[in-house]
């Protein structure tokens, strides 16, 4: 979390069981950190991992070239999908 060193102005609040408590604190510990700092720091780690591969992707030449080509390539029908898409699905 080091590249994330902003002055704390906001709150977040959670709750949790008597247990998980008591998990986050050992661990806090164990890691020589309070369980705010603890939170934080695993927070933004879980963060960057969920939107990593909504922000960056690597690609060699052949891969990259794959990708323009798939782009670039004609809208074709695609019935089936159509049909999934705006049949109704399974009540929830």
């Amino acid at each position: 979390m080091s590249n994330l060193n902003l002055s704390k102005t906001e709150r977040i609040d959670v709750r949790a069981s008597s247990s998980v408590k008591q998990l986050l604190q050992d661990a806090a510990r164990a890691c020589h950190k309070n369980v705010s700092e603890f939170l934080l720091d695993a927070g933004v780690t879980a963060a960057n991992q969920a939107l990593a591969d909504r922000r960056h992707f690597a690609l060699n030449k052949e891969q990259w070239q794959a990708f323009q080509d798939a782009l670039d390539r004609p809208v074709q029908a695609k019935p089936r999908l159509k049909k999934l898409l705006t049949e109704a699905g399974l009540p929830g």
